[in-house]
């Protein structure tokens, strides 16, 4: 089964917890505190593995979730940091994130390696918070969260020439004939469900990786037929094929089909008309073809050049071959984005992110106060409240934040009810 796009769950390991310890051995008075740091929890990669061809693999494994670092020791010891979940996928996978739309990653080479979720870091141990105010502290940080995201994985072929065209204009049959390809070949529309890939040779010794797309019907980039699950793939051909049928057995006019698909590519992506298109009028070996050709040329400006062909009899494919290859050597590779236009292999990227909002106050029907937001619940998570002096620096954390000023504006008043996750507290003024 070929799948190209697959929603899956994501989540970087959790850090290691810090350790309340203290350090007693003979001889060595006043030994203060020992307790070590967590471990760093691990990223998960995104690695290219060359020998994958689709995101099948992902239909039954949807959730990755990497190992925590290891909690911290006595006598200082750090935790150990847990080791990387690399997680395979195919050339030509796009990653993005589900909730914002961000483009994450876009793996084409072989080795070529993407952080999607990073891991936490190890929590400090009470050896970080001495002080001398408080030369042994009872308190410690658990790891901090890793994180956690769901992303789309979009599988966009990596093929040099892609065929668009009607179903049932040959474009199997071509493949077939000029590689040792074996897509289904029947006389039926539709007969090809999936993208079928062949590598091309020329007689030269030019070799080039040539993709046979579903067919495409009128509205296929608004969701009609089977074309549009895979226009995607076309994004990343440099050199598009539109093969017609010049003899017009299924009664359309070889021009409508022309002007339908050009149509159909501009509708779905603008840039698809930016590369350059070969047209291959296959089936010329069919009586009238030759009538229907000479109708075609005339409705196209002169210099458009047209390749008879006849996949059958293997008439003119010669002659394509050594176009598409003159064509590729002189077209460059196109980027999927204009974004990705001025970013460079090997170049360091520094993106700016912008800062989210401490927290959030609202309040339930029952008159409860819930706080939420993103760095309040981190804290709250790396919070040990199993110890008094944690409990009390987490009370602190969350003045200095302002979150006490704010519930007071609020309206909270002494022994109202706040909430944050799933833990509830009770307001002192």
């Amino acid at each position: 089964m070929f799948v190209d796009q697959v929603k899956i769950y994501i989540k970087g390991g959790d850090g290691g917890n810090g350790m309340v310890a203290f350090r007693r051995e003979k001889y060595v008075p006043k030994g203060g505190p020992a307790g070590g740091d967590g471990g760093k929890g691990a990223d998960v990669i995104f690695e290219v593995d060359e020998g994958l061809r689709t995101l099948m693999d992902f239909r039954y494994q949807r959730h990755f979730k990497a190992p925590r670092g290891e909690h911290g020791m006595s006598k200082n010891q750090h935790g150990k940091n847990a080791a990387d979940m690399i997680v395979k996928v195919p050339p030509g996978t796009v990653v993005r994130d589900e909730d914002t739309g961000e483009l994450i990653a876009d793996l084409t080479s072989h080795g070529q390696m993407a952080v999607v979720a990073k891991g936490g870091r190890g929590g400090r141990g009470n050896s970080r918070f001495a002080t001398p105010a408080n030369p042994a502290p009872e308190l410690c940080e658990n790891g901090e969260p890793g994180q956690e995201r769901y992303v789309i994985l979009e599988l966009k072929l990596l093929a040099d020439v892609g065929l668009v065209g009607f179903p049932s204009v040959g474009k199997s049959t071509l493949l077939s004939v000029v590689s040792s390809a074996k897509p289904k070949i029947a006389e039926y529309h539709f007969t090809t469900i999936v993208p079928n890939l062949g590598m091309v040779e020329t007689e030269d010794g030019r070799s080039f990786v040539m993709a046979d797309l579903p067919g495409l019907i009128e509205g296929a980039h608004a969701g009609v037929g089977l074309g549009h699950q895979f226009l995607r793939h076309i994004e990343r051909t440099r050199v598009i094929v539109h093969v017609i049928d010049m003899s017009g057995m299924e009664g359309r006019d070889p021009y409508e089909d022309y002007v339908t698909i050009n149509n159909e590519l501009k509708e779905y992506n603008l840039r698809l008309t930016e590369r350059p298109q070969l047209i291959v009028a296959n089936k010329m070996d069919i009586p009238g073809a030759e009538e229907n050709l000479k109708d075609f040329k005339e409705k196209l400006p002169e210099d458009v050049r047209i390749f008879p062909i006849s996949a059958i009899t293997k008439k003119g494919l010669r002659e394509l071959l050594f176009a598409i290859a003159d064509q590729l050597e002189k077209t460059a590779e196109f980027p999927l984005s204009e974004s990705e236009e001025e970013q460079v292999t090997e170049r360091v990227l520094y993106k700016h992110e912008e800062s989210t909002q401490e927290f959030i106050i609202t309040r339930e029907s029952d008159g409860t106060f819930v706080v939420s937001g993103e760095k309040i619940e981190r804290l709250f998570k790396m919070t040990d409240f199993t110890r008094d002096e944690t409990v009390k620096r987490f009370a602190r954390q969350l003045r200095s934040m302002g979150v006490d000023e704010a519930l007071r504006q609020r309206g909270a008043r002494n022994g109202d009810t706040v909430k944050l996750l799933e833990y509830e507290f009770e307001f002192v003024d």
